[in-house]
């Protein structure tokens, strides 16, 4: 049986959303809608893997989940004709999730690199949930028989985990799933969407580091809650360097922190490094900053207003998530029971 081309991403409510979440997924969100039925989750099972200081309790939480929904709302996602929804509403995540855990093996998720990199050197003091993340990860995706999933460089292996996965419990049940009409197993193998000219964006502090949210300085990020005074101060003290701009892009390759606030300014005015170097190259990294300032205030100052306006009223927010999980179950859980069967369990 065929499946029409379906996009699920998610957006984990941990701290402030900041530019490099705009620019690398929130905006490529609001593009797919074009193209594709999408799903978007605000992914808080995901979120309370990690330490409760990174997620922030409770409260934290059900206010981080609300901003995530209003960044999909403010940024364009249209919640009547996609859905919008956060994924502790929709039971089929978890229990997928648990059937995915009986498929995987350990050495797929052995090899895991995100795990490592977030566990560090406190490995053993890390959460079980942590460690199967990818299998939740995967769950999400194959709750809704999704195509296609848009990912940066850091959750490639994640996905390919998941076609793992789908690929195995495809052939495990074969012959289950071939007599209730999927001879062709019953998940597809989802593929990533990646962009072209992908938006990386760096820390303003550090273009080696990726912006981060639990970056311990304010100043290594633009927080889409931030008024165009932080927006402009951030910018000005962003670290650079003493020469002026390239007028070509070989003049970056060893210039971090130049390459990372040209992208940004490439990524915020949807052109190329290139055709921001020729118009800017030459110029003093005060006069660029000064550009960089006033075109990042244009572009998110609406975006900031509207957030602001959205998170002023919770309840429209949560009227909304309740919404997309009525319709994500309406498709998650159709295909749970087909699952269930294929597998074996009785009385659902």
């Amino acid at each position: 049986m065929m499946n029409e081309q379906r996009v699920f991403s998610g957006v984990q409510p941990t701290g402030n959303l900041h530019l490099g979440n705009y620019l690398g997924a929130i905006t490529k969100f609001v593009a797919l809608q074009q193209d594709y039925d999408c799903i978007y989750c605000v992914v808080d099972l995901h979120a309370i893997t990690q330490d409760r200081e990174i997620w922030g309790g409770p409260e934290g939480l059900r206010s981080s989940t609300r901003q995530v929904t209003a960044a999909f709302l403010a940024a364009g996602v249209d919640a009547e004709k996609h859905i919008i929804f956060n994924q502790s509403q929709v039971c089929a995540h978890s229990e997928l999730a648990w059937i995915f855990n009986c498929v995987a093996r350990i050495g797929w998720l052995n090899r895991m690199t995100q795990f490592k990199e977030k566990a560090g050197k406190h490995r053993e003091n890390a959460s079980v949930g942590l460690y199967a993340y990818p299998t939740l990860m995967a769950a999400d995706i194959l709750a809704y028989r999704a195509t296609h999933v848009p990912v940066g460089e850091d959750q490639k292996q994640h996905l390919e985990l998941a076609r793992n996965i789908a690929q195995k419990f495809n052939v495990d049940f074969a012959e289950s799933a071939a007599e209730r009409g999927y001879p062709d197993g019953f998940f597809p193998l989802p593929e990533p969407l990646i962009g072209e000219t992908a938006a990386r964006i760096m820390s303003l502090r550090d273009g080696e580091k990726k912006m981060s949210k639990s970056d311990p300085s304010d100043m290594s990020r633009i927080n889409l809650t931030d008024d165009a005074d932080a927006i402009a101060k951030k910018i000005r003290k962003a670290k650079t360097d003493p020469e002026p701009l390239p007028s070509e892009l070989e003049g970056l390759e060893e210039r971090a922190e130049a390459r990372n606030l040209v992208g940004i300014y490439a990524a915020l005015a949807d052109q190329t490094s290139a055709q921001v170097l020729e118009e800017h190259g030459g110029a003093t990294f005060a006069t660029f900053k000064a550009a960089l300032a006033e075109l990042a205030i244009e572009k998110l100052a609406p975006v900031n207003a509207e957030m602001r306006r959205l998170m002023a009223d919770p309840g429209h927010i949560d009227a909304i998530l309740t919404d997309g999980a009525r319709r994500a179950r309406e498709i998650a859980d159709p295909n749970m029971n087909i699952i269930k069967d294929i597998v074996g369990f009785i009385g659902h």
